[in-house]
């Protein structure tokens, strides 16, 4: 006979029956597993629901089986733990590993947020009278990332070496960066993905995105100011992101949609919706564990579902793991800014951290994001943290000369 316990989770948890997030946990040595977070609880999921899909190292093949599937599974879970659950089932959180929670198929990054285009478009292009560029309120402006650079909350990042040249440099120089920022974002788990030639309409971006993570899309800004004209972001970008390691059912964010701004001029036909929403989700940027900034999602000007659409508008396909993420989270206050070179005016107006005047990154540095969202009955549901240090550059190995001879 299976010994059964019985979970007891607070009111205000975080992580009560609203939220189950899912993810993939490690214990005892054994293979990783998905398991959902019932306050600090793991729980495994193919034993509390005598499911096998749950018995693998990433959510892909449960995904897969579609928006349908999620809402059942969702329900089962909530009704089982409401009961007696299966004891082995169970792990303290502090117990576990937890991994990174999806195969990341592909990964794009937009840039949806005004009030950051806004200012950087002000720092960049002072001369300017227009801080936008003039395609930004017609569409979602994206950028293509790396995938295999993805990492789980935890994970170190090793500072980025690249070709760099500041305004005072007669040539570039390569060396490590020291322009290291942050971004603060949410990013979106695609659940079911479409095949080429097929588009997603906006109405309909709901049925395919999953859930939710944080995602800190790290930025090398020197060597990205180097590299970006004319065809964007690639080595100042493409060296890590890191994403919180629970996904955040979609479904679990219901009380959480709010309309989007106003979106003047109209947008074209396949980026309208019936109702356009946004989430209300609030992120704190942690440095060296000082709250340094509180970006609101709810001021992102393009909704989530708008990006979908607007991804897969030229029939370009997508799978089941793929993340698209918001861009940079920022709101009209200073204190609202999601990335450093916005909360110091490209380093000219330091932020006090521990008593210390700071601008970009130091080795050493720790960052976290965190974030909570309304729940049902005026509950809250949290997302966990994306946290990780920076560690020093890694010594580049020259090339031998092209005279070398091999033995």
């Amino acid at each position: 006979m299976t010994d059964t316990t019985r979970l007891t989770v607070p009111a205000d948890s975080l992580f009560g029956l609203h939220n189950l997030p899912y993810g993939v946990y490690s214990a005892g040595g054994r293979e990783p597993r998905v398991a959902t977070r019932y306050g600090d609880f793991v729980v495994d999921l193919a034993r509390l629901l005598g499911d096998e899909v749950f018995a693998r190292p990433s959510l892909n093949p449960f995904m897969a089986q579609g928006h349908d599937r999620w809402v059942a599974v969702r329900a089962e879970i909530a009704e089982r733990l409401r009961g007696e659950v299966p004891a082995d089932a169970v792990h303290e959180l502090d117990t576990v590993r937890l991994h990174l929670p999806v195969e990341v198929a592909d990964y794009v990054d937009f840039y949806a947020s005004e009030h950051h285009a806004s200012n950087l478009g002000r720092i960049f292009r002072p001369q300017n009278p227009e801080p936008l560029m003039p395609n930004w309120k017609h569409l979602p402006v994206a950028y293509h990332g790396r995938a295999a650079s993805i990492v789980v909350s935890g994970t170190d990042i090793v500072r980025p070496s690249g070709q760099r040249k500041g305004p005072e440099d007669p040539a570039p120089v390569f060396g490590p960066s020291t322009r290291l920022d942050i971004e603060a974002e949410l990013g979106f788990v695609l659940g079911t993905g479409t095949a080429m030639g097929d588009t997603v309409p906006a109405d309909e971006a709901d049925r395919h995105i999953f859930g939710v993570v944080l995602f800190n899309d790290w930025s090398a800004r020197d060597i990205q100011a180097w590299e970006y004209v004319p065809l964007g972001p690639n080595l100042g970008k493409s060296f890590a992101s890191t994403i919180s390691p629970w996904v955040v059912p979609l479904l679990a964010l219901e009380s959480a949609r709010v309309p989007t701004p106003p979106q003047e001029p109209a947008v074209l036909p396949y980026l309208r919706m019936t109702r356009p929403w946004g989430l209300d989700v609030d992120v704190a940027v942690e440095w060296n564990g000082q709250i340094v900034s509180r970006p609101p999602y709810s001021a992102m000007y393009w909704s989530p579902a708008q990006m979908l659409a607007h991804q897969t508008v030229n029939g370009a396909p997508s799978r089941t793991g793929d993340i698209f993420a918001s861009g940079t989270i920022s709101g009209p206050e200073r204190e609202q800014r999601g990335a450093f070179i916005e909360l110091t005016w490209g380093g000219k107006d330091p932020v006090t951290v521990n008593g210390l005047p700071r601008t970009f990154l130091e080795d050493g540095d720790e960052v976290a994001l965190t974030a909570t969202a309304p729940g049902p009955d005026g509950t809250r549901i949290g997302f966990g943290e994306a946290r990780a240090r920076i560690l020093p550059a890694k010594r580049q190995q020259n090339p031998a000369p092209a005279s070398a001879t091999c033995p």
